[in-house]
């Protein structure tokens, strides 16, 4: 037990992102002493190195394209010779919106009365007859994403401990980042110069990105992924829409291709492929630069006792989330809960809000819908933009479902044409007899945006009927789903 200065709380939450913050508010909200312990920024990855400061890129990206690459389809002369690219400004700019940001959480831990410790946790032991949940805490060491902590600060207790370290990047074990040569996804945000050449290892949402936005500045991009296909995780149909999109802009890509070796040269990287389905195909290419974009694992290194003996499933802290209908989100310590990242897929900002604040519910003792996981939407912030929810139609396939599929591209869409956003495309899977939609896939301008009334449909229990029945405003790109569903069914009209 510690002594008796030491601090308890109800809740101590351990991390500050998405999930970690959210969690905090909401049970200040019910009502609990709450203490959050961070060892780096308020926000975490999504707000410091993930969700906001890439979204800053991309618009400037988008923006550059618009006017440099397509501005006199708008009636702008614009000489691409003269335009200069401040590289230092358009890298402050996104990392300089995570400080407003990083102000806005601190002032709502302060309205809520939360506390907010800065330095490494580590749990020391979880709840037991003997006494509440121990953690100390130590000052973060200089390897914010690594670091296991140095000298100890102070010992706190809790009732309950909720752990939201989220994630961090998977490496290759034969080419470790050094942030120069061989970048992660962080090293990417807040690289001083912009490359000539990039070669991009993955093609999921955060290659993609990367890879929209460096091509738009003029690096010639090279998109590695190890299966047949872009986007893997995308319905059949959206890959096929974004290679052609993609290769379009420029980028090259490399699909069913493995990434054997990373040799440093004199100006950059040698990279070795070799074809997936035969190895002793192989070839070489250069590049400046090599971002390896091949997933997360959960961030959980120095953070508990090894005595404790947490229950660790595929590099992600084991939780009842997958176990239960209605979670807790308990892991093998009494007393001791995790969410977001750091307990596996899916991995996004939006599902951590949710199960912080479902756990959070959970065990004081209130009922609550918690977390749809058969709906969350997913969404790619390049251009054109992709976005989904629920099944793809393989999925539904292999499910055995009878199903019929309804497509509608924005090439005829008034709309889509009137600001010049025609590259795309709306896919939906509804199930037969009934009409259940079973998926939504969309890839084109305001993607993001449009799969909320496709999330919200599922989540209500709509039918496609309904969302042909729902009048939908003229001319937007919303309408696009109201023809997809009207397809469904043979019906529409402007394809």
């Amino acid at each position: 037990m510690a002594d008796a200065t030491t601090k308890h709380y109800d809740l101590i939450v351990i991390g500050g992102g998405p999930g970690g913050y959210v969690g905090a508010i909401r049970a200040a909200q019910m009502g609990l002493k709450v203490c959050c312990i961070e060892r780096g920024k308020l926000g975490g990855v999504c707000l410091n190195w993930g969700c906001i400061p890439t979204k800053a890129l991309l618009h400037n990206a988008e923006l550059y394209m618009e006017a440099i690459r397509h501005g006199k389809d708008w009636g702008f002369e614009i000489d691409p010779a003269a335009v200069k690219v401040d590289w230092a400004k358009v890298i402050g700019r996104s990392r300089s919106i995570t400080g407003t940001l990083n102000g806005g959480i601190a002032f709502l831990f302060k309205k809520n009365k939360i506390d907010h410790v800065e330095g490494h946790a580590k749990v020391l032991s979880g709840k037991t007859s003997a006494g509440p949940c121990r953690v100390q805490v130590s000052k973060a060491d200089s390897d914010y994403y690594h670091g296991t902590g140095g000298e100890k600060t102070q010992e706190i207790t809790a009732d309950r401990v909720m752990i939201a370290t989220g994630a961090a990047p998977n490496e290759l074990p034969f080419a470790k980042s050094d942030g120069k040569t061989i970048l992660s996804s962080y090293d990417a945000l807040t690289i001083a110069k912009q490359p000539k050449s990039m070669v991009i290892i993955g093609s999921g949402a955060i290659g993609m990105e990367f890879a929209y936005f460096f091509n738009a500045f003029g690096t010639k991009v090279t998109v590695v992924e190890m299966l047949d296909r872009i986007l893997p995780n995308e319905d059949e149909d959206i890959s096929a829409a974004a290679l052609r999109a993609f290769s379009k802009q420029g980028m090259e890509f490399k699909v069913g291709t493995m990434t054997t070796a990373i040799d440093k040269t004199a100006t950059g990287a040698k990279v070795t492929l070799a074809q997936a389905a035969d190895k002793t195909k192989t070839e070489t290419i250069e590049a400046e630069c090599v971002l390896v974009a091949i997933g997360v694992k959960g961030r959980y290194e120095g953070l508990f006792d090894e005595k404790l003996g947490l229950r660790v499933e595929k590099n992600h802290i084991w939780t009842d989330y997958k176990d239960k209908k209605e979670p807790t989100y308990q892991t093998s310590i009494p007393g001791v809960y995790a969410i977001g990242d750091c307990i596996g897929a899916p991995w996004l900002a939006h599902v951590a809000s949710e199960e912080a604040a479902a756990c959070v519910e959970r065990f004081m003792g209130h009922h609550t819908l918690g977390v749809d996981y058969a709906s969350i939407p997913g969404c790619t912030y390049c251009n054109p933009q992709i976005a989904s929810v629920g099944m793809t139609e393989k999925q539904a396939k292999e499910k055995g479902l009878k199903y019929k599929v309804g497509k509608y591209s924005f090439k005829g869409h008034g709309k889509a044409i009137a600001v010049g956003a025609t590259e795309g495309l709306v896919k939906i899977i509804v199930s037969e007899p009934y009409g259940e939609i079973l998926g939504a896939h969309i890839i084109g301008e305001d993607a993001s945006e449009l799969i909320g009334e496709m999330g919200l449909a599922r989540r209500v229990e709509a039918t496609i009927e309904d969302v042909i029945s729902t009048v939908h405003a003229h001319p937007t790109m919303h309408e696009a789903l109201h023809e997809a569903a009207l397809a469904t069914e043979g019906r529409a009209v402007h394809a």
